[in-house]
C-alpha cells in the first residue's frame, strides 16, 4: 500500500509500506484522514515518545474491507482500550491505563491506503453524511467532551453563560460550534492570527479578539473558559478571563510549563478541569450530530491528495495555510 511516513523532524515521505493484516482486527480502506495538531507536534520533532519511522494520522473515515462488516462506511475511533479494566467498564475507555492510539507504535496510523482497527472502534457512517465530515467526528468528539465537562461544572445553564474559547484552530472552532448547538449566545474566541480572526468574524457566529491586543474582554468576565491551545500564554489568559466561581476546561496540549496561578484559583473557587479525548458514547453522539447538521456549517477545511501530504505538513508548519484543517484524501 501507499502511505505517508514520518521519517524524521520536518520530513514526511510518500512511499510503499506493507499491507496491514487483519488478525484479530479488521482492515479499513481509508478514504480521508485529517491532519491533527498532535501530528504536527510529531512532525516538528516535539514528541520524543513517537520516534520515526511512523505512519501518523488518526482522524479517519473509510470502508471496511475485511470481516463481517465488509463494505460498510465507518468513522474510526482511534483510542484502543483493553475494554476489561474498571475504568473501561465504567464507560471511560479513553482513560484506560493500557490504551493504545492508532498512529503510534504498535498501531500504524491512517495516512495510508489501509489501516488495521479493532472492530469495536468502528462506527457506521450514515448515508446522509459525507466521508469528509465523518473524518471530523474525532476532533469534534474532543470538543464535545470538553463542553460536557464544562457544562457539568457550571453553576448556571450553559445557554445563559458567557464563554471564551482560547485558540481559533480546529479544536477551538469545533468547541465553539458545539457550544452554539447547546444554545450558548455569548461566545468569544481568542486568536492571535489576524487571518483566522478575520475568517471567524466574517462567519458572524462568534466574536474573535486578539489576546495580545488592546481590546481584550475585562478581567474576570467569563463564566466558562475552554483553553483549546494549552500553552503558558493561553493558560494565563484563561485565568485572567474567568470570573469568581467560574470554570476553566484545559484541552490543549501545546506545552506543559507555567501559566496557572493556583492561589487565584483557590481564592476564587475556580474549577480547573483537564479534558482528554472522549468516550465511545460521545464519539457516537458526535457522529450523529454531524449527520443531523446541528453543529452548523463547517467551512474551515480544505482537501489535498495524500501524495501531496509532505507539502501540506510543510505549509502548515510555515503558517502558509489559511484553512483550519487539511483533510488528506486517498
Amino acid at each position: 500500500m501507499k502511505a505517508l511516513v514520518y521519517t524524521g523532524p520536518k520530513t514526511m515521505v510518500f512511499r510503499d509500506e506493507p499491507d496491514p493484516q487483519a488478525n484479530e482486527d479488521v482492515v479499513v480502506k481509508v478514504d480521508v484522514c485529517g491532519i491533527c495538531g498532535s501530528d504536527m507536534h510529531v512532525y516538528l520533532g516535539h514528541n520524543p515518545a513517537q520516534p520515526p519511522p511512523e505512519i501518523l494520522g488518526h482522524e479517519a473515515a473509510g470502508v471496511v474491507v475485511s470481516g463481517d462488516r465488509r463494505g460498510q462506511r465507518v468513522a474510526i475511533n482511534p483510542i484502543v482500550s483493553c475494554s476489561d479494566c474498571d475504568v473501561c467498564r465504567s464507560g471511560r475507555q479513553h482513560l484506560c491505563s493500557q490504551r493504545q492510539v492508532i498512529s503510534r507504535t504498535p498501531r500504524p496510523g491512517a495516512f495510508a491506503e489501509l489501516v488495521r482497527v479493532p472492530e469495536r472502534n468502528l462506527f457506521a457512517v450514515p448515508n446522509t453524511l459525507t466521508m469528509e465530515l465523518a473524518a471530523l467526528a474525532e476532533p469534534f468528539a474532543v470538543g464535545y467532551h470538553a463542553v460536557n465537562l464544562g457544562e457539568r461544572a457550571l453553576h448556571a445553564p450553559l445557554a445563559a453563560s458567557s464563554v471564551a474559547v482560547i485558540g481559533g484552530g480546529p479544536i477551538g472552532l469545533v468547541t465553539a460550534q458545539i457550544l452554539g448547538s447547546r444554545g450558548t449566545q455569548n461566545i468569544l474566541i481568542a486568536e492571535t492570527s489576524a487571518a483566522r480572526r478575520a475568517t471567524i468574524n466574517a462567519a458572524g457566529r462568534f466574536g474573535a479578539y486578539d489576546p495580545l491586543g488592546d481590546r481584550r474582554p475585562p478581567n474576570g468576565s467569563v463564566d466558562l473558559v475552554v483553553d483549546a491551545y494549552g500553552g503558558k500564554s493561553s493558560r494565563e489568559e484563561a485565568v485572567r478571563l474567568v470570573r469568581l466561581g467560574g470554570t476553566i476546561v484545559h484541552v490543549g496540549l501545546a506545552s506543559a510549563e507555567g501559566g496557572i496561578e493556583y492561589l487565584q484559583l483557590t481564592r476564587g473557587e475556580i474549577s480547573l478541569l483537564g479534558s482528554f479525548a472522549y468516550t465511545p458514547v460521545e464519539f457516537r453522539e458526535t457522529l450523529a450530530g454531524l449527520a443531523s447538521g446541528i453543529f452548523g456549517p463547517i467551512e474551515w477545511t480544505e482537501q489535498r491528495p495524500l501524495s501531496e501530504g509532505a507539502t501540506a505538513f510543510s505549509e502548515l508548519a510555515a503558517g502558509k495555510v489559511a484553512s483550519a484543517k487539511i483533510l488528506l484524501k486517498m
